[in-house]
């Protein structure tokens, strides 16, 4: 398994992968789940995949020369594409194409065509854009209500996103607020493992120098690590214990609104229980 994410702000998008790929306990491999296609000055993208690995590697390979029918217009790719829409829809067919090419395979011998994708980039004279794509080859955007995807093992990392990322997020404070996500899901799940790729994009550049990938020994990582889950420990021993009677302290556990009860069995003296 893996866990990706992707953050679309206004000052621009981060990105975060995992390189963890494990068929069973005792077959465990590092692969890049993160893919950056760059033409400086013209356009920027993005790809972080889930899901079967051979999937996600073939749908990257045939994306780079996917071809999508234009009408009376040249064949639509990733590299003459004018808006992050037209990109994401040749990033469906390629799905599509490799669930021709191997979903019968796939199903006669019991694998299931299980891919998911978070792609975000910009294009010279588009705004950044950022979408999720199904394994169906379908996609759905992000929003000023959504400002982020995430793919694989999302459930850990997500709580410390819903309470921090925003649109006017910085983006020194979504990169912390990702590794911290991260950080979450290593901590929960052995499927996710070190080392993590991190790229940073100032919107408007089409170009970015802030890509890192980050092990055990990285000094920013061993920080984060340590320091999260000792002030997480500061909050919470900082919290009040519960008060179990209704004139106690300010915070009361007990009030005097009617409470429901779970049912209850009371025995009596002599009685079996069986």
């Amino acid at each position: 398994m893996t866990y990706c994410v992707g953050v679309r702000l206004n000052a621009g998008m981060v990105f975060l992968s995992d390189s963890r790929t494990n068929a069973g306990l005792d077959q465990i491999s590092t692969y890049r789940k993160m893919i950056v296609y760059e033409k400086p000055g013209d356009r920027f993208m993005v790809l972080l995949s889930a899901g079967n690995l051979s999937i996600s590697q073939s749908v990257r390979e045939i994306l780079q020369v996917e071809k999508l029918n234009n009408g009376d217009q040249p064949p639509l790719t990733i590299w003459n594409a004018t808006s992050m829409f037209d990109a994401a829809r040749v990033l469906g067919s390629a799905v599509r194409r490799v669930y021709e090419q191997d979903g019968a395979s796939l199903k006669a011998a019991g694998v299931d065509f299980n891919a998911s994708m978070v792609f975000g980039g910009q294009i010279a004279g588009e705004a950044m854009r950022m979408f999720l794509v199904y394994s169906a080859g379908n996609f759905i955007e992000a929003t000023r209500e959504t400002p982020y995807f995430q793919v694989g093992e999302s459930k850990y990392g997500k709580p410390i996103l819903d309470r921090v990322i925003t649109p006017q997020t910085s983006l020194d404070d979504a990169a912390k607020c990702v590794l911290v996500s991260m950080d979450s899901t290593l901590k929960s799940n052995l499927s996710v493992g070190l080392p993590l790729d991190l790229l940073v994009y100032q919107e408007g550049e089409l170009r970015s120098d802030k890509i890192v990938c980050l092990d055990e020994q990285n000094p920013y990582f061993r920080m984060v690590h340590g320091t999260w889950g000792q002030r997480l420990r500061e909050v919470f021993e900082g919290l009040e214990a519960p008060q179990w009677r209704q004139d106690a302290g300010e915070h009361p556990l007990l009030t005097g609104q009617t409470r429901l009860e779970p049912m209850r069995k009371i025995t009596h003296p002599g009685e079996r229980i069986v």
